[in-house]
């Protein structure tokens, strides 16, 4: 039976039989089947777009997170490192000052040392004129002794003769 030669007969009764033959079942399949699969091809890329859209904006927010604990670990090292130079500063200051303590009582000992052999020079100066003094007295005291010594030999032997 022809599509034309059923719908001049029975309209109703010639589209139940055509809707339910299998030829026309299987176009409906076929054309469903299709439109299924185009559905499903469409639905499963939208899925990987959806999929891959949101592995995106894990991702940047991941960056974010990673971005802001990297700043604030920037800021962190940053403080300790400033904190360590004020230590090492202050450190350096009080060494400096501590050696420059050391430089003035270094200083000051140098000069009483100083003092003490000028003191030491007047001293041995004061010894020298008292041992030039000394030296010039046994000198006259060698003479004269010397003296008196020939004059006594002469008065013996004069006496003598």
């Amino acid at each position: 039976m022809d599509i034309h030669t059923a719908s001049t007969s029975n309209p109703s009764n010639n589209s139940l039989d055509y809707l339910s033959s299998p030829e026309f079942k299987n176009m409906v399949r076929e054309e469903l089947s299709d439109i299924l699969a185009d559905f499903i091809a469409t639905q499963e890329k939208r899925a990987s777009h959806v999929s891959l859209i949101e592995r995106i904006v894990r991702v940047e927010e991941a960056q974010r997170a990673h971005e802001q604990l990297t700043r604030s670990l920037l800021e962190q090292t940053n403080m300790r490192f400033e904190e360590m130079q004020r230590n090492i500063d202050k450190r350096f200051d009080a060494s400096y000052k501590r050696f420059e303590e050391m430089q003035k009582n270094m200083n000051k000992r140098f000069e009483a040392m100083e003092k003490r052999f000028e003191a030491m020079d007047k001293r041995f100066e004061a010894m020298d004129k008292r041992f030039e003094g000394l030296n010039r007295r046994l000198d006259r005291f060698m003479f004269w002794a010397l003296g008196l010594t020939i004059s006594a030999t002469f008065l013996i032997i004069t006496f003598l003769r």
